[in-house]
Order: C-alpha cells, then structure tokens, then sequence
C-alpha cells in the first residue's frame, strides 16, 4: 500500500507572510497538493475563524490544529478539545499577580476576555487588532474575566512581570507555557494552556485520524519545537528561531519567499 503524508504547517511567520496573508503562488502550490490527494493541514495559535481569514483561497479539507492544540476543528467544529479544571484556574489565579486575556466558552460561545482599566501596552495593540471581533467581551470582574469553560490565558506584559509566571508554568506538570515576543508588536507574551494542549499531540492524533503514515512539518517559533520533536521531517524557516533550525531537518526559504511553497513544489510529486 502506498504510504500516505500529512504536510502540517505553522501559519504567522510561516506559511502566511508578514503582512498575515498568503501568496497567490502558496495557494496554488498547496491547492495543486490538495487536488491530486495530498494531504495538507496547519497548525496554529490563531482559532479557526480567524485563521481561515488569513487562509482565504486555501483549499483545507482536513481538520485544522488551533490555539496551539488546544483544539483540532473541523469548519470551525470542535473535534478535540483540551479545557483547564476549575482548580488549576485557581491555582492559575494565585500566582498570576497580573490581569491576562482569558479565552473560553461563555454560554456556548467563544469569548476572549479582558478588563478595560487593567491592561499593558502590548494588550492595547492586541485588542486594537480586534476591535470588531464577536469573541471580544469586556469583562466587568475578576469573576466574570474567568466565567465559563477555559482553554487559554495570554498574559501580555514586560519580561519582569512574566518571567517568574514563565518559571512557575514550566515546574508544573498540568501546564504548559509558550513565552515568546510576538512577531507583529514585539510584546512580551507568556500563553498558558493545559499539558495536552501542544501542537505535537494534536498532531499524532491528525496524524492517525487522517491514516497518514509520516508527519512532515514547518514552523518558525519555540512554540514549534514540541511539533518537530515528533515529526518524521521538520523544516525551519529562514526566518525561525536559532534554536528551532538546530533541530531541523533542514532550513528552508523565508516565509515572506514562500518557503514551504517553493519546497513543497520541488520535493512533493503530485503536478
């Protein structure tokens, strides 16, 4: 039997260019792949709407990895999902010392929360970026900041706030942290999930959803790195991480030259 290929890749600083949209040329390459049976997906922070935004044009039948695991989607269907217990979001709370976004289910609708009159410089661009989302919710309270089923807290301040919350996360085995600048405002950011919400499990379990048989992937970021650990291939970007193109298998073309793209067309025989 033929041996069949998941093609996964990460989309900001990746797939997508720095202008958070995709190339014609990357939609054909990727579209010709999908057509002729290939197997592509992606994996990302973003949540399903608005991933599929910045994907306009991408043909993506597979089920798709969002907030960093926390959930695999199938046209913005829950497959997969990896919530806190009400008791890590109190031990969560005890330690914070700072007031973070807080993504959950409110009532059976997604909703990131906030509070106006407590939120840094880096928050600020975030939320300007999302001013007519219908996620958004301005919470009245601390108690109303944390209502309702949560997957992700983003914590958006300066290094000497978040590095002790970052050391806290990482010697707990029920979480997990992403800390890192992020590539558009250059805020410090320190994004808490529970310890199954990774990109590399929620990449297996495509995987074996989707009867593939290997497990190629690109990336650019540390939060990447968990993901490469368990591919069979890893491709970094020109413009990754130093640490993740150590690991790679290779490194390839920047995302602003349509690196997985261009490698996609040279090594994968399908057109």
């Amino acid at each position: 039997m033929k041996s069949k290929t998941l093609y996964l890749s990460d989309l900001d600083g990746t797939l997508l260019r720095s202008v958070e949209r995709l190339s014609e040329y990357t939609i054909d390459i990727i579209n010709s792949l999908v057509k002729h049976n290939g197997c592509f997906s992606y994996a990302t922070a973003r949540l399903a709407v608005t991933a599929s935004k910045v994907t306009t044009g991408l043909l993506t039948e597979a089920p798709v990895i969002c907030y960093n695991g926390a959930f695999t989607m199938r046209k913005n269907e829950i497959i997969n999902s990896n919530y806190f217990t009400p008791t890590e979001i109190e031990y969560i709370k005890s330690f914070l010392g700072l007031i973070p976004i807080v993504y959950a289910y409110v009532n059976g609708k997604e909703r990131f929360s906030f509070i106006e009159n407590d939120i840094s410089e880096g928050m600020q661009h975030f939320l300007n970026s999302r001013l007519d989302d219908p996620r958004r919710n301005e919470a009245k309270s601390v108690d109303e900041l944390y209502a309702g089923d949560i997957f992700y807290i983003s914590c958006i301040s300066g290094e000497q706030q978040l590095e002790p919350v970052n050391a806290i996360i990482n010697k707990d085995q029920h979480f997990q942290s992403i800390y890192h600048k992020d590539i558009y405002s250059g805020a410090q950011w320190c994004e808490i999930m529970p310890k199954k919400a990774t990109k590399a499990n929620a990449a297996i379990q495509l995987k074996s959803m989707l009867h593939c048989d290997k497990l190629i992937v690109f990336g650019d970021g540390l939060n990447d790195i968990p993901l490469f650990n368990v591919a069979d291939e890893c491709y970094a970007m020109q413009n990754a991480a130093p640490e993740l193109k150590k690991i790679a298998t290779d490194v390839i073309e920047s995302n602003d030259n349509d690196g997985v793209a261009k490698w996609i067309e040279k090594n994968v025989k399908r057109m």
